[in-house]
C-alpha cells in the first residue's frame, strides 16, 4: 500500500505541517495526542486503511512539522488540521482524535463543520469545569514529568496510560509502544505548549452544535482522562454512540486493537 507524504503550510504562512497518507478511499484524518507525532497512530493506520484513504500529520513543533512559536490553543490546532485538509485539496474528512486529538477534534467540527464528514472522539474530554478529572496520583505525576528524561518518563506512565489488564499481560505490547515513541523523541517546548492548550479547553457549552455522526470512545479503567469524560460527551452531541471498553485504560488502540475495526464500519455507515 503506497504512503505518500508532504507538507502544508499553515494559517500564519510560515508554519509546516507535515502529513502522511495512505491507502485510497474517502479520506478520514487522525489528530494524535500530548507531544506524539503523527506516527503514533502506526497500530490504527494499517486497519482503516484497508478501506479508507489515512492521513496523519504532526501537530506544529513536533516531529517532523515546524513551528516559530509554540504558544498556541486547542483552536489554533483545529485551524492547522483543517489547513492539513487544505494542502491536500480535500473539501471533507472523516475525523479521528484521541486524548488532546480529540480536543482539537471537537474544535475542528465546530469552527469548520463542513470539513468533517464524522467525528470519533477517543479517550478525551469537553473541557471546562464539569469536566471529570483526573485523581491525584496522576497529577502529580504529570507535575514532577517535566525533570525525567524522555525513556523514564514513558515508563513511569505505564501505571497511568494503561489499564490492569494489559499491564499484567500486555507488557511486550507496551514496549512496542514505549519503543515506537523513543524512536520520535518530542521538543519539551512543544509539549509545554500543548499542555497548556490542553488545560484551556472548553467546547462543552458548543457540543451540542455538532450535528456530524459521532462516535465517543472511552477505557473503562483510563486514569488520565476518566471514563466520565466519555459519558459528559456522548450526552451533549446530538445521537452520538458511545462505545465504553471494559478492560481499557488511555491508550486503547494497544489494549483493545479490535476497536479499530469497529470504527472503521462506524466510518463506513457515514460515508
Amino acid at each position: 500500500m503506497s504512503l505518500r507524504t508532504g507538507t502544508a503550510i499553515a494559517r500564519d504562512g510560515r508554519t509546516e505541517l507535515y502529513w502522511e497518507s495512505t491507502g485510497d478511499g474517502p479520506p478520514v484524518l487522525l489528530i494524535m495526542g500530548l507531544g506524539l507525532s503523527g506516527g503514533a497512530w502506526w497500530r490504527t493506520v494499517p486497519v482503516l486503511s484497508h478501506a479508507l484513504r489515512v492521513i496523519t500529520f504532526d501537530a506544529r513543533g513536533i516531529g517532523r512539522s515546524r513551528a516559530l512559536r509554540h504558544n498556541y490553543t486547542v483552536e489554533a490546532m483545529a485551524d492547522d488540521a483543517a489547513s492539513v485538509l487544505d494542502g491536500l485539496g480535500l473539501e471533507q474528512a472523516h475525523v479521528y482524535g484521541i486524548s488532546l486529538g480529540g480536543m482539537v477534534a471537537q474544535n475542528l467540527a465546530l469552527r469548520h463543520p463542513d470539513r468533517v464528514r464524522s467525528l470519533v472522539l477517543g479517550a478525551t474530554h469537553a473541557g471546562g469545569p464539569r469536566a471529570a478529572r483526573p485523581d491525584g496520583d496522576v497529577q502529580a505525576f504529570f507535575a514532577r514529568r517535566a525533570s525525567m528524561d524522555m525513556e523514564e518518563a514513558a515508563w513511569a506512565s505505564v501505571p497511568y496510560n494503561y489499564g490492569p489488564r494489559c499491564q499484567e499481560e500486555g507488557v511486550d505490547r507496551i514496549a512496542e509502544d514505549i519503543e515506537r515513541r523513543l524512536e520520535n523523541p518530542f521538543s519539551e517546548t512543544a509539549y509545554r505548549a500543548q499542555l497548556y492548550a490542553a488545560a484551556l479547553h472548553n467546547c462543552y457549552g458548543r457540543l451540542p452544535r455538532v450535528h456530524v455522526p459521532t462516535m465517543v470512545v472511552h477505557g473503562e479503567h483510563d486514569r488520565i482522562i476518566p471514563v466520565d469524560n466519555g459519558h459528559i460527551i456522548a450526552g451533549r452531541i446530538p445521537g452520538a454512540k458511545l462505545r465504553i471498553l471494559k478492560d481499557a485504560g488511555h491508550l486503547y488502540p494497544t489494549e483493545e486493537p479490535e476497536v479499530d475495526e469497529d470504527i472503521a464500519t462506524f466510518m463506513a455507515s457515514c460515508n
